[in-house]
């Protein structure tokens, strides 16, 4: 079983713990995930399977897209419900058209300061370890992408709204931003992510279903192949020699292709198939071809 299956993830469960889950349900020991979610939130969590597990460094995971509610007027340590309150302020002379101008206006580049209750690193100690001990320290702002942000519904202190933003962009910390610009503070009460990459909601499915589909036999458990997940990429196919030099170990050059060679960009990733199965993943510059990675 090779692939991605993509999880709705409860809220209430981290992403390490749905990967064990998966685990478990499918009696696999290669698992993992890309994307983590905080345990609060929900929605998209692709989780792979055998030699899908070697496809994540690869994947296209640019544009992620959430759906939010934030409330306005109180702040937490860690910017969502789960945290400690910081502050509360009023939200006197905050009304449905100045919140909708001052959202709108963060669309587009920006920068983000990380979150302390992250799994970023520094000197080697995950943020969120450090405030748990009430430790601050200073983070350097991230360069992030709001590609959309539609405001869904305004019921103060809530406001619902959809975002669609550059990897490695914090929602909640966007939250905090927009709480602050607003004059108010805000935090999240709730965050369902909704796409990721090629993975969408549509492909989910709870890990309840997963255990039924499982027990119902391999076949009927719902798996996003490794060429959807790796669509993005050129795919070359080979021939029957290309194949066996390639699981060989060695480099194809242009007579073990059935189609020629097409300029790409410098250091492209490409996909070597043959027959609709990936034998590997290379990266090709000008007419060479060098093997980055092998499948089974």
């Amino acid at each position: 079983m090779h692939g991605f299956i993509v999880v709705d993830k409860p809220s209430g469960m981290t992403s390490h713990d749905v990967v064990a889950r998966v685990r478990r349900i499918l009696k696999m020991k290669k698992v993992g995930h890309t994307g983590t979610l905080d345990p609060f939130a929900t929605g998209v969590l692709p989780v792979a399977l055998g030699e899908g597990t070697k496809a994540i460094p690869y994947l296209d995971e640019g544009v992620k897209e959430y759906r939010a509610v934030m409330k306005l007027g109180v702040a937490t340590d860690t910017e969502d419900l789960e945290g400690s309150v910081i502050s509360e302020r009023s939200l006197a002379g905050i009304d449905e058209t100045t919140i909708r101008d001052i959202l709108a206006g963060f669309i587009g580049t920006g920068s983000q300061i990380p979150p302390m209750f992250s799994a970023l690193k520094q000197n080697g100690v995950p943020l969120y370890k450090l405030a748990r001990k009430g430790e601050v320290v200073e983070r350097q702002p991230r360069l992030i992408m709001i590609y959309s942000l539609v405001v869904e519904s305004i019921e103060l202190p809530l406001v619902t709204f959809t975002v669609r933003s550059s990897r490695g962009t914090y929602v909640r910390s966007l939250a905090r931003d927009m709480g602050e610009v607003l004059g108010c503070g805000a935090h999240l009460t709730e965050l369902r992510r909704t796409e990721s990459g090629p993975f969408k909601l549509e492909h989910t499915r709870t890990l309840e279903q997963l255990q039924d589909e499982a027990a119902a036999g391999p076949e009927r458990v719902g798996i996003v192949s490794l060429n959807l997940a790796l669509a993005h990429l050129p795919h070359l196919e080979l021939t029957v020699e290309g194949e066996r030099r390639v699981r060989n170990g060695i480099s194809p050059t242009a007579d073990d292709l059935e189609q020629p060679l097409q300029p790409t960009a410098p250091d492209q990733k490409v996909v070597l198939l043959r027959e609709g199965v990936i034998v590997a993943v290379a990266e090709q510059q000008d007419d060479k071809i060098m093997i980055v990675r092998g499948f089974v």
